[in-house]
């Protein structure tokens, strides 16, 4: 098996999505095992692979605690590895399905800012015509990251004041940022983008809307 194909495995993934989720953690074989719903030999197998490539680190075991493990951060490819992650199994698929199977009507697109030190996971939904429900979206938000195990800031906001924002705008600034990507593009969704109308007395409403949020 080559590197990218180990990475690639259905295991590697599951196993990598809970360290990543607590990255100050350790899990034992146990514990991993449940998390992943994979079997405690599959699991230790794939755990010596990850400690053998420099991913994970290896905590002996203490008294009555058993071995566990746990993200090596000084692995010298530990940030592009979890970049890869962010951007795929680890948090943008599941969160791009949900959004795409849950509000295929009001989402038109979606961006991921970015995770911060604790791993809570930076979210920009602009939608169209139609918004999403807040108390359906907060509830989706809760049930993937209970799924993910991955904590999500989101933000959601009206085609109109996406477009209107200006480089004083903070998220605007995270937008720029070389981190961010778009999981949601225009035509991705059924989401429909507001009509536009022409006239002096259009463009004021839009600003003070844009203003509005």
């Amino acid at each position: 098996m080559s590197a990218a194909d180990f990475l690639l495995s259905p295991e590697v993934q599951k196993l990598l999505k809970v360290a990543y989720a607590g990255a100050d953690s350790q899990f034992p074989v146990r514990a991993l095992a449940k998390a992943t719903r994979l079997d405690e030999d599959e699991v230790q197998r794939t755990l010596d692979h990850l400690v053998t490539s420099g991913i994970l680190t290896r905590h002996k075991a203490r008294g009555d605690e058993p071995e566990a493990f746990g993200v090596n951060s000084q692995f010298i490819f530990h940030a592009e590895l979890r970049s890869i992650a962010l951007k795929s199994f680890a948090g943008a698929e599941p969160l791009r399905a949900m959004l795409r199977s849950r509000f295929k009507d009001s989402v038109l697109r979606a961006f991921v800012l970015g995770e911060d030190d604790a791993g809570t996971i930076e979210v920009l939904i602009v939608h169209g015509q139609k918004a999403p429900e807040q108390s359906a979206m907060s509830e989706a938000i809760h049930k993937l990251s209970r799924a993910t195990r991955r904590n999500f800031a989101v933000h959601v906001i009206s085609h109109t004041r996406y477009g209107a924002l200006t480089a004083r705008d903070s998220l605007h600034a995270r937008l720029a940022d070389g981190s961010a990507f778009e999981i949601i593009k225009p035509g991705d969704s059924k989401a429909q983008a507001p009509m536009e109308r022409t006239g002096f007395l259009h463009s004021a409403r839009k600003k003070l809307a844009a203003l509005a949020g």
